[in-house]
C-alpha cells in the first residue's frame, strides 16, 4: 500500500478564497443578506418619508364635491 496516496492533508492555498471554507462562506452570506435586507428596508422607509403627504390648505376645492354639497 503506498502511503503517500493516502496522505489526508488538505492545504488551502487562498485564506480569502469563500469556497473552500463553509464557516466563512456562510458567514459571508448570512451578512450579505441581513445587510441587503437592512439597506433595502431603510431605503423604502426613507422614500416614504420624502413622498409623505403634506397638507394643502390653499388648494381651492369645487362646491359639488364637499361632504355637504352646495348645488347652484
Amino acid at each position: 500500500m503506498d502511503t503517500q496516496t493516502n496522505n489526508h492533508e488538505h492545504i488551502i492555498d487562498n485564506q480569502g478564497d469563500i469556497e473552500l471554507s463553509k464557516p466563512t462562506k456562510s458567514r459571508f452570506l448570512f451578512l450579505l443578506g441581513f445587510f441587503g435586507f437592512f439597506i433595502f428596508a431603510w431605503s423604502g422607509c426613507y422614500n416614504l418619508y420624502e413622498h409623505r403627504f403634506q397638507k394643502n390648505d390653499d388648494m381651492k376645492v369645487p362646491d359639488n364635491t364637499l361632504y355637504d354639497p352646495k348645488y347652484k
